[in-house]
């Protein structure tokens, strides 16, 4: 199996406030790394918080491998001049896990489709490109118990494969949550099965 199907691009951290002015209206972009719908929620609801008086609050986001989950919101502009060049824009940068918004103040006067396109497209394009985009590898979360004295064993076991500690409650019978890529999974799974007093499971 290509190791490359648990890679993807997305951005290392927000960008904020980039502002385009189009004939007096301002368009300002905004771009969020999100990896689910909570965070999703709370970047949304920070933005329209930040501008309750924009005229729209436009945003497109792409979430998933392969960007399978993906919604584009014209938020009352003119059906498709607005979401869909956001998202556009998510795709010409091959980028996911990213939630895309542009907050328009209108200024009286009226863009057209063409101009909505052009401009909801150029701000986008503008907030992208001040984006670090880096490359991910998907992760999973591992929980392992075992005796005490195994646990030598089986640190050495975690750092073979990179994996990262994220608890350990040591006790007669320890319990310990990891977290390791995906590609990964099926190399520790068997090296964990052929031991012994040993039980694990993929938490996500």
């Amino acid at each position: 199996m290509a190791t490359m199907t648990f890679e993807y691009k997305t951005i290392e951290k927000p960008i904020e406030n980039i502002l385009l002015k189009e004939k007096g209206s301002k368009f300002i972009g905004f771009a969020y790394p999100v990896n689910n719908e909570k965070e999703l929620k709370n970047a949304l609801e920070k933005v329209r918080t930040e501008h309750p008086k924009a005229t729209h609050h436009c945003y497109a986001f792409r979430m998933g491998l392969q960007g399978e989950n993906y919604r584009a919101n014209d938020d009352g502009e003119p059906s498709g001049s607005a979401g869909l060049p956001i998202y556009n824009q998510l795709l010409a940068h091959e980028i996911t896990n990213v939630l895309a918004i542009v907050v328009r103040y209108y200024g009286g006067t009226k863009l057209g489709v063409s101009g909505l396109v052009k401009a909801y497209k150029e701000s986008s394009k503008l907030t992208l490109e001040e984006a670090n985009i880096i490359t991910k590898e998907l992760e999973t979360e591992i929980e392992i118990r075992f005796n005490f004295n195994q646990q030598n064993t089986i640190f050495t076991l975690l750092s073979k494969f990179d994996a990262k500690v994220l608890n350990f409650d040591a006790d007669e019978n320890c319990i310990l949550t990891a977290s390791l890529k995906i590609a990964q999974k099926e190399s520790i799974s068997e090296k964990l099965s052929e031991m012994q007093y040993i039980s694990f499971k993929f938490t996500y």
